[in-house]
């Protein structure tokens, strides 16, 4: 994973780490800085919307977990999925203006891809146990996880 266990062991709150969904995000992001950070300087704008899209995902998905109320949480990861689009709006529009290569763009598609039908899959099962659903730390992250793995 991202953060060494011991990070996430003494604190409750911090279930959100252990997350699957999280941890891709992060990965998602540090590529998004690496490769955007070679965009020309006059493009400065376009790159600080990118990052700032990405860095948005894994935000949302641990504050909504953070709430500790399925309903929030549902709410946040549907904030992470906006936050997706519009990132993966920006891949595809900066592919077909050259400014990514091939390689570039197919490594943020499959990784934003992941996540999407991640998300949907996740906030779908979500829904479903919205009604009577309790929540409770280490079954949260088993479940997100379980409904993660593709």
């Amino acid at each position: 994973g991202v953060m060494e266990k011991r990070y996430y062991k003494k604190n409750k709150n911090r279930g959100y780490m252990q997350l699957r969904i999280w941890q891709d995000s992060i990965e998602y992001y540090k590529s998004t800085c690496l490769i955007f950070r070679k965009f020309p300087n006059d493009l400065r704008r376009i790159v600080t919307q990118q990052i700032a899209s990405v860095d948005s995902v894994h935000r949302n998905i641990a504050e909504g977990y953070c709430r500790k109320s399925i309903r929030e949480y549902l709410q946040f990861l549907n904030y992470a999925i906006s936050s997706l689009g519009e990132s993966v709006s920006g891949i595809h529009t900066y592919r077909n203006s050259n400014q990514l290569s091939v390689d570039e763009f197919e490594k943020f598609d499959s990784i934003a891809y992941k996540i999407e039908n991640g998300l949907l899959k996740l906030i779908e099962k979500l829904e479903e146990k919205r009604e009577y659903g309790n929540w409770n730390d280490s079954l949260m992250v088993k479940e997100s996880n379980e409904y993660y793995g593709m």
